[in-house]
């Protein structure tokens, strides 16, 4: 019995031991500088590259194959509200995620294949619908709201 105190002892001395010498390790790390100029000026660059892309998807027929587009139905990325995902969706009987939601439109409305959820393509169409919402203030029923057809250049549309 003694001896296993004795272990238990040992061990524990051991534990703390590691943890204060983690702890000192830790205060010893420097906090990573703030962004340069330059670092923003590359990361925005990235960003409005993938958001361009996502709007050549957006506005491409070529997700589908019976001639629609995303925009059909959500010109400008209207009325995606992306901001409200992760939400319950009655047409997919679960809670969903944009990208989810993305891949739905894709398969039924586009009668398209859906794309990975990784994939360069899924993050740039995210990218635009969330892109194109920026600014936008949050009303609690956003993502329930049904809203008014209207019309748009293209025809009848959703805002």
């Amino acid at each position: 019995m003694r001896g296993i105190k004795f272990l238990v002892a040992l061990g524990t001395g051991v534990f703390i031991g590691i943890g204060v010498s983690t702890l000192l390790s830790v205060k010893e790390a420097t906090a990573r500088k703030p962004f340069t100029k330059e670092d923003l000026k590359l990361m925005n660059e990235e960003l409005m590259a993938l958001v361009k892309k996502g709007d050549e998807l957006w506005h491409s027929p070529k997700l589908g194959k019976n001639g629609l587009t995303c925009a059909n139905c959500h010109p400008d990325g209207a009325n995606s509200n992306p901001h409200t995902f992760p939400k319950f969706q009655d047409n997919v009987g679960k809670v969903a995620t944009l990208r989810e939601m993305i891949n739905w439109c894709i398969k039924k409305p586009l009668e398209g294949k859906e794309l990975p959820e990784d994939s360069e393509e899924m993050k740039a169409l995210e990218a635009y619908a969330i892109y194109m919402y920026r600014g936008f203030p949050l009303k609690p029923g956003d993502n329930t709201r049904e809203y008014p057809p209207v019309e748009v250049k293209s025809g009848p549309g959703y805002p």
